[in-house]
C-alpha cells in the first residue's frame, strides 16, 4: 500500500522520522530539567509532525480490523508505532494545571496502540481496562476477603513486570544488533520486517508499564482535585452554609473604674481616653448582646446569687455582710500574694544598697 499523501508537502514517512528522531534526542537529553524551553519546543514539534502522520494514516486507511499481519506490507508496521509515540510525547509535557488532561491523553494514545496490536495478533499480554479503575472482566479471581490484601493479584502483577523487563531486554538486544543494516539500507525485506516488530513488541511493554503508573497517578490527581472542591465549597461565601454571626463593634480604648468618683479623678487631666465605670461598661455591653442578663454581678448570676424569696432586711444585710467579708479576705489574700511575689525578686535591704558606691 502506497503511504505517501499528497504533492508538495512532507511525506507520511518523513514526519514519522521526524517523530522517532525528536523523541530519541529527548531520551538521550542531558538536560538538567524536562520544562527547559529547548526540550519543551521538542517535544510540541515531535507531537505536532505525529499527529500530522496520523492523520494521514487514518486518511490511508493503512490499518484494519478485517486484515491479517501477513496482509501488512513491511514498510508499513512501523507506522502501527505512531499511537505509542504520541502518548511517550504527550507525557514529557509538563503544563501542571493541565497534568490530568495529559495523562487521559497519553492513555488514551498507548491503549489504542494496544488495541491495534492485539487485532494483529502481536504479542501475548493482557489489555488494561478503557476506564481507569474498571475491573478487567478478562482475569476472574476468586472471592476475596475485601479487608485482606489481594495477593493473588499481586502475585500475578509482579510475575507480570519480570516478565516484561526480561522481554525488553531481550528486544533491546536484538534491535540494537539489527539497526545498523536496516539504518544502512543493506538488510531484506525479512530482516525488515523483524526489525519493525521487535520495536513494536518493545513499545507494548513501554505501553501497559506507562499505563499502570499513569492510573496511579490519576488516582492522587483526583483525590487532591475532590479535597480542592471539598476546601473551596466550604469556603465559598456564596455556597451553602449556615447563617453568619453578626459582626461585632469595634471596642475603643477607655479607662475602666470602679464608680463615678474615680471616672471623674481619671477624666481629669487625661482628655485623649474616656473614662466608663463597671456598671456603665456592663450595661453597654448588655446591650451589644455580648453579656446576658445573668451575667457576671447581676442578681442571680454565679458570682451574686439571688437572696431567698421572702427574706427580711436584716437577712439581706447579713447577707450581704457576708459577701463583703468574702471580698475582703480575697483582697487580703491577693496583697499577700503580691507581696510574697515582690519579696522573691527584691533581696532585703534591696532599697538601701540602690545607687550606693
Amino acid at each position: 500500500m502506497m503511504a505517501e499523501v499528497g504533492a508538495g508537502g512532507p511525506r507520511l514517512a518523513e514526519l514519522l522520522a521526524l517523530g522517532r528522531r525528536l523523541w530519541d534526542e529527548l531520551e538521550a537529553s542531558t538536560e538538567p530539567s524536562s520544562g527547559a524551553s529547548a526540550v519543551q519546543d521538542k517535544v510540541r514539534q515531535g507531537l505536532d509532525a505525529l499527529q500530522r502522520a496520523a492523520a494521514m494514516v487514518a486518511q490511508l486507511e493503512l490499518f484494519s480490523e478485517n486484515e491479517e499481519l501477513e496482509e501488512v506490507a513491511s514498510a508499513d508496521l512501523k507506522f502501527m508505532l505512531l499511537p505509542a509515540l504520541l502518548g511517550g510525547l504527550t507525557l514529557k509535557q509538563v503544563d501542571l494545571s493541565r497534568r490530568r488532561e495529559h495523562l487521559e491523553s497519553a492513555r488514551e494514545h498507548f491503549l489504542r496502540f494496544l488495541k491495534l496490536c492485539r487485532n494483529y495478533g502481536l504479542g501475548s499480554f493482557q489489555l488494561p481496562p478503557s476506564t481507569p479503575g474498571e475491573e478487567k472482566a478478562e482475569s476472574p479471581l476468586p472471592p476475596q476477603d475485601p479487608t485482606q490484601p489481594n495477593l493473588l493479584a499481586m502475585a500475578m502483577s509482579r510475575t507480570a513486570k519480570i516478565e516484561r523487563y526480561k522481554q525488553k531486554k531481550e528486544l533491546e538486544n536484538k534491535l540494537a544488533s539489527m539497526s545498523s543494516s536496516v539504518e544502512s539500507g543493506t538488510a531484506d525485506e525479512d530482516q525488515i520486517r523483524e526489525f519493525y516488530i521487535l520495536q513494536i513488541q518493545k513499545w507494548i511493554n513501554t505501553s501497559l508499564e506507562e499505563i499502570e503508573s499513569i492510573d496511579q497517578e490519576l488516582v492522587i490527581l483526583r483525590s487532591r482535585d475532590a479535597a480542592r472542591q471539598v476546601r473551596e465549597l466550604s469556603w465559598d461565601p456564596t455556597g451553602p452554609r449556615g447563617p453568619s454571626r453578626p459582626a461585632r463593634t469595634p471596642l475603643k480604648p477607655f479607662i475602666l473604674t470602679r464608680d463615678a468618683a474615680q471616672a471623674r479623678v481619671f477624666g481629669a487631666g487625661y482628655p485623649g481616653l474616656p473614662t466608663m465605670t463597671v456598671d456603665d461598661w456592663y450595661e453597654q455591653r448588655r446591650k451589644q448582646g455580648i453579656v446576658s442578663q445573668q451575667g457576671f454581678g447581676e442578681p442571680g448570676s454565679p458570682s451574686c446569687p439571688s437572696p431567698p424569696a421572702g427574706a427580711s432586711d436584716e437577712e439581706l444585710q447579713k447577707q450581704q455582710q457576708e459577701t463583703k467579708e468574702e471580698e475582703d479576705d480575697e483582697e487580703a489574700l491577693r496583697k499577700a500574694r503580691d507581696w510574697d511575689d515582690w519579696k522573691d525578686t527584691h533581696p532585703r535591704g534591696y532599697g538601701n544598697r540602690h545607687n550606693m558606691g
